[in-house]
């Protein structure tokens, strides 16, 4: 496979989004698991989520090029 096809194919961000992607799925299933959630729980978790909305937007940005 050469360098051009590798880039053209995309696949390097496609696979970095789709782990971020399921990191925040995994953080908010154990979130979910928590008996009695912690401030400091609730907010890692806040972050977390708000994180993954600046990756989409860039993502989707980058993927419009």
């Amino acid at each position: 496979m050469s360098v051009e096809t590798f880039l053209k194919w995309k696949i390097l961000p496609r696979f970095m989004m789709l782990m971020s992607t399921l990191m925040s799925w995994r953080c908010a299933e154990w979130f979910m698991a928590l008996p009695e959630p912690t401030g400091a729980q609730s907010a890692f978790v806040s972050v977390v989520m708000g994180v993954m909305t600046g990756v989409f937007g860039i993502w989707m940005g980058h993927e419009h090029k």
